[in-house]
């Protein structure tokens, strides 16, 4: 029989099974050929055991081949993410907790007799400032003579990036994006300084490992050694401590101290807050984005109303500050680093495999404060671009115009001719026009700013 349902364009590469949707909803297809390792993952209690802790999210089984596919076994329907993000998005303790619950789930599946057969940040997404794994798949019948087979993953997809970032102090998180399956180990040892050598699981998991690799040949013959629980154990212990040692040098950016500088004057920013959470409580929204969010203080103002909030900005020690404070209070704000002058595109296979940020952003109202003269002056972006932009991401738009008489616009121009002729609020109106009614209008007083809220035209 053919099947009636097609994978998702991110869901292919898997025998075990796949991902598709029908009417809206999202399902898990198992296959036949995981039907052994499926029963035991779920008949042994490590399902159980993952999901009642959150690290796992959970799935209710439909009874009927909804694909029409002859290697149907179950139909899962998993619980939905709110919004799906990729590894080269996210900020360095975001990468780290990631990698750290991987090891975990993996260490915790051997006393179920379960072994995780895949590494890739690609099987992991966020909900409340955690990471929670989302292929109920990835998990077979632990072989105590084998060694872990995704242990060179692990090692590409979470230990390359981390060990780079933090022996080069850079946001280096977007090679992710042109290795999409990994940094090869021979790539970030020569990225990395002589002085990784120091750092014995660094040597031990990424030079030598490097080393040991690039001996084997297609004619190297297949050696049988002797595996072993304890062995496996030993090698996620190293994992672990390689990942756990691993911090971010933070050094304090012009737009990680962004409010505390706006804190200093006056009343601005408490304005500011009053006239958005005026506006926020007279219209319907349920999802949520703040562009340019910074160390996000308006992010919070809008997970205040229990929805979903994605938090973006370019700046990589914003978007992990914030990270952090989420990490901590459980607030459903999702971080991640975009930069809306070049946002993230869709990569892999027909360019469909990873698909692009403004494809997977469709949100009811989006805030844009302190940031149309960055990308307008700062970005040489013109009004109707960023019109154009604005209205593939959301319903509702609240806008910061900020003019040239301010001071940060001043000390803008003071480091680049003003050619910016057309920047004025009459030409921005005009622009926005085009996609969006205006609704409201508030000078934040104290300041030249203005705050719209604005509508997308039907």
């Amino acid at each position: 029989m053919q099947p009636t349902t097609q994978p998702l364009a991110s869901s292919f590469r898997d025998p075990s099974g796949f991902v598709f949707q029908r009417n809206g909803v999202l399902y898990r297809q198992v296959n036949k050929v995981f039907k052994y390792d499926f029963d035991h993952f779920i008949k042994s209690g490590c399902y159980d055991h993952f999901v009642n802790n959150k690290w796992l999210i959970p799935f209710e089984e439909v009874a009927e081949n909804l694909s029409g596919s002859d290697n149907w076994y179950k139909t899962l329907k998993p619980q939905r993410i709110p919004f799906i993000s990729y590894p080269y998005e996210w900020s360095f303790d975001m990468l780290k907790d990631a990698a750290l619950l991987t090891l975990h789930v993996a260490k915790e599946g051997i006393a179920y007799g379960v072994m995780l057969k895949d590494a890739t940040p690609y099987n992991i997404q966020w909900l409340n400032g955690k990471p929670i794994f989302i292929d109920t798949l990835s998990f077979e019948k632990y072989d105590s003579s084998k060694p872990w087979i995704a242990y060179r993953q692990f090692c590409e997809n979470f230990v390359s990036p981390l060990v780079l970032m933090f022996h080069r102090s850079q946001p280096l998180q977007s090679m992710l994006q042109a290795y999409p399956e990994g940094i090869p180990l021979t790539i970030t040892k020569s990225l990395l300084p002589w002085t990784s050598f120091f750092f014995f699981y660094t040597y031990l998991h990424i030079h030598l490992h490097s080393k040991w690799s690039a001996r084997k040949t297609a004619n190297t013959p297949v050696t049988r050694t002797n595996f072993s629980e304890k062995k496996m154990i030993h090698i996620l212990d190293s994992l672990t401590a390689l990942v756990q040692k691993k911090k971010w040098r933070d050094k304090p950016t012009t737009w990680s101290q962004y409010y505390e500088e706006a804190s200093a004057r006056g009343d601005y920013l408490e304005k500011k807050k009053e006239i958005v959470s005026e506006w926020l409580n007279k219209i319907e929204f349920s999802s949520a984005i703040d562009l340019g969010a910074n160390t996000g203080e308006f992010s919070y103002l809008l997970a205040e109303k229990s929805i979903p909030v994605v938090a973006i900005d370019f700046d990589h020690s914003a978007i992990n500050k914030l990270f952090i404070r989420v990490k901590n209070d459980g607030k459903n704000i999702l971080p991640l680093v975009v930069d809306l002058a070049n946002p993230t595109p869709a990569i892999g296979l027909n360019n469909a495999e990873r698909a692009s940020f403004i494809d997977r952003v469709q949100v009811d109202v989006a805030l844009a404060l302190a940031l149309v003269h960055h990308l307008s002056i700062g970005k040489n972006i013109p009004f109707v671009q960023l019109s154009e932009l604005f209205q593939k991401i959301t319903n509702y738009l609240i806008v910061e115009f900020i003019p040239k008489e301010d001071e940060k616009v001043q000390l803008m121009l003071k480091e680049k001719k003003d050619v910016y002729y057309d920047y004025n609020e009459e030409n921005f109106l005009e622009a926005f026009s085009h996609n969006f009614s205006v609704r409201d209008r508030k000078a934040i007083p104290g300041s030249y700013r203005i705050l719209y809220l604005m509508k997308k035209n039907a």
